[in-house]
């Protein structure tokens, strides 16, 4: 039986909807404007996305500012692939479909920023020292392509009140690492795993 609430075309989509507003239109650019550059330049935080053969994928960057990225130009930004879990999909999926699309935030700012473009993968020497820290180079660097910029206002996080101290979760009251893990690999030692990951972490940032 069909469901007769399904939306499966643009007409019966855009017919639920007002007209966009003209302004929403107009603050998409094709390049970094100098106000763009300055609120990502402050941004210690963003999510990365990208589809390839493998499917879609959505991945957390997050450094310190200065680390986290470089803007070459107004239409080219360089992001280190920081150590991780080596499952690389995000660098799989580029391999084969260089579009990405990036979510910007800042902690206190209930606007956000999004940027798509295309995505290539270098090794390149100069650009891996760029982002040495503690005497780590990441193995690749993105170089992304600006197709677009947009900012985004801040009706979403101003609902979900996203920083404001009396939302924020105590660490009991959701699974820890360990226990996520475990329930995917039931032989999993989540115990000692949990005990372990702080000092882990510390010393594998990098």
């Amino acid at each position: 039986m069909t469901d007769p609430y399904v939306i499966d075309s643009l007409e019966a989509l855009e017919a639920l909807y007002p007209s966009v507003n003209p302004v929403s239109l107009a603050k998409e650019t094709g390049y970094l404007t100098p106000e763009y550059r300055q609120w990502i330049e402050a941004a210690p935080f963003f999510a990365l996305a990208s589809v390839g053969a493998g499917g879609l994928d959505c991945s957390p960057r997050g450094d310190h500012l200065g680390q986290l990225f470089n803007i070459e130009d107004e239409k080219t930004l360089l992001l280190p692939d920081r150590r991780g879990n080596n499952r690389i999909d995000t660098l799989r999926n580029i391999v084969s479909d260089p579009r990405v699309a990036l979510l910007f935030l800042t902690p206190g700012i209930d606007e956000t920023l999004r940027i798509n473009g295309r995505a290539t993968i270098t090794t390149d020497p100069e650009l891996r020292h760029r982002f040495e820290v503690a005497g780590n180079q990441p193995a690749t660097i993105l170089r992304i392509h600006i197709d677009s910029v947009y900012f985004q206002c801040a009706r979403a996080l101003t609902r979900a009140e996203l920083w404001n101290p009396k939302n924020f979760t105590a660490r009991g009251n959701v699974p820890t690492a360990g226990q996520m893990t475990k329930a995917a690999k039931a032989d999993f030692d989540a115990e000692s795993y949990d005990a372990e990951l702080r000092e882990r972490q510390k010393g594998t940032l990098y």
